[in-house]
């Protein structure tokens, strides 16, 4: 007679706080907002409305100019971090796991230091830098005979959030630099002798056996890049502020919320425009996750050993 499985009651005893607080903090919330989008007030009332709330978002003038604005502004916010942040962290931690390169432990901490920096800091010390009054980039510039090419980049509308995505790069590179160089020792010895012994060596070694095992790890930092982008908020409300100047240039899907939640200046708060933003924030975080999940995990796991 077949013995019955233990229940491993313990698994349930260890994972319950996490989720108890997961779901207070983050569940519950979440239905809640979604819930509170779907109302409006009336007069005294609030008004059970619908989907009416996201179709002003989408379709009025009045809400739809500065939504589809601060959507374009992330979707570029986003786009930089993928063409610039990853792949210099994937070409750094290359150079990293590199054997015989010398003090690579101080170089890795030395890339990494900035990510545990305060979003406030980071903003305000490059305030600091690029200031065209006080700032120390002009004169940096002048050294090296390219004071020319200086400009008040977080002053101008063309260069503004384009410049707040790089100084975001800097602080958080490290990330998918210790990401990839960790997929990067993961790699069996065997694999990489086998290719010595091909004659694979140096970057074509990178190129044809490296990068295509760490295809999953370039997955995952992908879609950690994605949620994190558009859920940024802090770098642009400390550079910018909540207005997200020059003329809402910098302004993205976190900056728009805040403003439309809990109002600023002569603008007043709407809890419930402001759920259907965070609604739609969600709907748009989500589907990008389910594209990934189900649409390009599950080519790479043919990579994973």
């Amino acid at each position: 007679m077949a013995r019955a499985r233990p229940v491993r009651w313990h698994i349930g005893v260890f994972l319950a706080p996490a989720v108890l607080v997961y779901t207070a903090l983050m569940i519950v919330p979440l239905f809640g907002t979604l819930k509170l989008s779907m109302f409006n007030e009336e007069g005294a009332a609030r008004v059970f409305v619908g989907l009416r709330n996201f179709a002003r978002l989408f379709g009025d003038p009045l809400w739809s100019d500065a939504f589809w604005n601060a959507l374009g502004n992330n979707a570029w916010f986003f786009l930089i971090h993928m063409l610039v942040q990853n792949p210099i962290g994937i070409a750094l931690a290359a150079v990293l796991s590199t054997p015989k390169l010398r003090m690579a432990a101080f170089y890795r901490t030395a890339i990494f230091i900035p990510t545990i920096l305060s979003f406030v800091i980071v903003g305000f010390v490059w305030k600091l830098i690029l200031s065209p009054i006080w700032g120390i980039a002009p004169g940096m510039l002048d050294l090296i005979g390219l004071k020319g090419l200086f400009a008040p980049w977080l002053g101008k509308e063309d260069y503004a959030l384009t410049s707040l995505a790089l100084i975001s790069v800097w602080q958080f590179v490290g990330i998918p630099m210790m990401l990839i160089y960790a997929a990067l020792l993961s790699i069996p010895d065997e694999v990489l002798e086998a290719a010595e012994m091909d004659g694979i060596t140096g970057s074509a070694q990178f190129w044809k056996i490296k990068l295509p095992l760490i295809l999953p790890a370039i997955g995952i930092i992908s879609i950690l890049t994605f949620v994190g982008n558009f859920n940024a908020f802090d770098l642009i409300y400390v550079a910018q502020g909540a207005l997200a100047g020059p003329d809402y240039s910098t302004d993205i899907l976190g900056t728009f919320l805040y403003r439309t939640f809990f109002g600023f200046q002569l603008q007043l708060g709407d809890p419930y425009m402001g759920s259907a933003i965070a609604g739609a924030m969600f709907g748009i975080i989500l589907l990008g996750v389910c594209i990934y999940l189900f649409g390009i995990q599950t080519r790479l796991r043919r990579y994973q050993f």
